[in-house]
Formats: structure tokens, C-alpha cells, sequence
């Protein structure tokens, strides 16, 4: 069961800044209730401008974290854009390399990066949540469906299955003082949608949000992304992807279908597609793009290998936590994922 959470800013310096404290606060309340003890990394309430100037300082977090062996897990604060900007300070020197050790390590979107980082270094992570996003969700309580993912997390290390939330919420406007104990707008869920494929299928998941992997390949966000990520191997070899189920989400960037399909398109000209076993694809935030993005999946990958569509997992809340590295068995039919630590 994990005790002591370290707390990371990795991305961006959101949590450092006076107009999220209410929620910050209100997430050390809600960790403590779980019989946990938060820390915060050296660098990690630094605020905006900090994190954003000094990637050195946030690989130097990331790096304590690991060699602290009080903390039994790592947390991070939210996502951002430029987390590749860790790579030369974690594996030039194999400064990273040098503490890794296996601990819970969780977060999602422009956290695709770290998970990739870790993955490298052979270490199981977990996708999905966020201390922002999910312990300080501003309703009375954490979404009960993230918290009973983030509730089996801490308590087992595990997560041994997933299934479909009933509902779903629209994203949040107002995260201001005042929307604290404001309950969210609820939708009913549909399920896991399999687009493509057979129902059953199985392999480690990978992946992450489109755009960050896309970063990997693209510099027009960053001049600077494609050649550090390159440089450093980040995305990993088609060997390596053999047998494994991609994940992919969209961002609150809710891009365009025009977009999401050039995306995906990059993605496959790498020849991933041709080697996973299958796809699995969070629901879009808010349901945008719903039916546009369905269609460019079933237009780009036309390989027939299985595309499970409307995952709870990414960007749309409630969210799932996926654990990376372990071998999963998809079953669309039962609407389930299940988990083997032992293969």
C-alpha cells in the first residue's frame, strides 16, 4: 500500500500559483482522508514562469522521487506541453537510469512523455490521473469512479480490471473558489464501442495522448521537440510495439477531425499500426468530435486489427487508471479489461 505520495510538476507549473491554492489545498485534505502523506517535490510549487524557465530543476524532481525511498509513489501535479524538455537532463549523463527504481508513478496527457521516458528504462507505470485534475476535483468528493480506481491504486499497487463508467461529465468551465462543492453535469455513458476487429484481444498497453506522441514527430508546437525526442529514442522501436495495444486520447485542444486524422496518419506512417495487436481510444472531452473521430479511425487503420472506441480513460472525466506494462485481455463483448501481473 503506498503511504508517503510525492508530488511532481513535470509539465507545467499550474500548481504553484495562488489561483489554484483553493485546490490544492482542498487535494492535501482529500490525500490525508485516504490515510496518505503528501509531499511536494523541491521545485514543484514554483509557479508558471519557474517551471517553464528551468526543465533542469523539474528532472532534478523527478530524479529525487525516485532515489527518495520514503515516497512510495509519484503523483503528477498536471499536464502542460514541454516535458520532452526533461529528456537531456534525465538521460544524458543516465542521471535517471542511475536511481530508477519500480514505484507507482502515475499522471496523463503531456505526462505521455515521462511514461515513455520510464518505459524505456523498463519500469511499469500508470496512466490516467492527475492531482489537479482528479484528487482535487472540485465537487464534494472525488468523481467516485476516478476514485475508485485511485482508491485500488494506493491500496493494492494494482489495478486488476477495467470497466465502463455509467456516466459521463462535461468539463468544467469555472474552477474558481467559488464552484468548490459544485456538483458537475452528468451524461450516461454508452460503454466500450469496438469499431473494428475482434471483441477479445490482448498485450501490454502503450501510448498515450495523440497530441503529445505527435509532438514526437512534428515541431510545429515545439522547433525543438522532434530532434531531442529522436536524439534520445523516445518513441519507441517497432520491435518494441510488437504485440502491444496502443492507447490513444485527445486533449482539451479538442482538435479538429482534419487534424486528429493527420495525427493519426503520422502515427502510422511509423508502420506501429501494422505490428500492435490492437487500439483502444479514450472518449473525446465533452463528446466533441464524437462521430467525426470514429470514422478517421476506421479510415486510417484499415488493417482490420480491433479498435475499442469511448475508453474512460484521458481527457473526458470520470477517468480509469491504465496500468502500462502489464498484460491486458480486452474483452469489448463482456465490456471489460482485465490484468495479469504475472505474465
Amino acid at each position: 500500500m503506498a503511504s508517503t505520495i510525492g508530488i511532481v510538476s513535470l509539465s507545467s507549473g499550474t500548481m504553484g500559483e495562488d489561483f489554484v491554492k483553493h485546490e490544492v489545498d482542498l487535494g492535501i485534505q482529500r490525500l490525508k482522508g485516504l490515510g496518505l502523506n503528501p509531499i511536494f517535490s523541491p521545485h514543484s510549487l514554483k509557479g508558471l514562469d519557474f517551471i517553464k524557465d528551468h526543465p533542469e530543476a523539474r528532472a532534478e524532481d523527478l530524479i529525487q522521487a525516485f532515489s527518495d525511498n520514503s515516497i512510495d509513489m509519484i503523483l503528477c501535479a498536471i499536464g502542460g506541453n514541454d516535458t520532452y524538455r526533461l529528456l537531456p537532463h534525465l538521460f544524458e549523463n543516465d542521471q535517471l537510469q542511475k536511481v530508477i527504481k519500480q514505484k507507482i508513478f502515475l499522471g496523463f496527457s503531456d505526462t505521455t512523455m515521462n511514461h515513455l521516458m520510464l518505459h524505456k528504462l523498463g519500469i511499469r507505470t500508470f496512466y490516467g490521473q492527475s492531482f489537479l485534475a482528479d484528487i482535487c476535483e472540485l465537487d464534494k468528493e472525488m468523481l467516485p469512479y476516478s476514485r475508485h480506481y485511485f482508491k485500488e491504486l494506493i491500496e493494492t499497487g494494482k489495478i486488476s480490471e477495467i470497466r465502463p463508467s455509467d456516466v459521463w461529465y462535461e468539463e468544467r468551465t469555472d474552477f474558481s473558489p467559488k464552484a468548490l462543492g459544485t456538483p458537475r453535469v452528468s451524461h450516461a455513458n454508452t460503454g466500450f464501442d469496438l469499431l473494428q476487429g475482434n471483441a477479445q484481444f490482448e498485450g501490454e498497453i502503450l501510448g498515450g495522448c495523440l497530441e503529445s506522441l505527435y509532438d514526437i514527430f512534428d515541431n510545429s508546437l515545439h522547433a525543438d521537440s522532434t530532434d531531442l525526442c529522436q536524439k534520445y529514442k523516445l518513441f519507441p522501436d517497432l520491435s518494441d510495439w510488437e504485440g502491444k495495444i496502443l492507447l490513444l486520447e485527445t486533449s482539451q485542444e479538442k482538435p479538429e477531425p482534419d487534424n486528429f486524422k493527420k495525427m493519426l496518419l503520422t502515427l502510422k506512417d511509423t508502420g506501429t499500426f501494422e505490428v500492435i495487436s490492437g487500439l483502444l481510444v479514450g472518449k473525446p472531452m465533452d463528446e466533441t468530435f464524437y462521430d467525426d473521430y470514429k470514422e478517421a479511425l476506421m479510415d486510417t487503420i484499415d488493417n482490420n486489427i480491433p479498435i475499442v472506441y469511448n475508453l474512460n480513460v484521458g481527457h473526458a472525466t470520470p477517468r480509469a487508471i491504465v496500468p502500462f506494462g502489464v498484460h491486458a485481455h480486452v474483452d469489448a463483448e463482456k465490456q471489460v479489461i482485465h490484468f495479469d501481473y504475472n505474465k
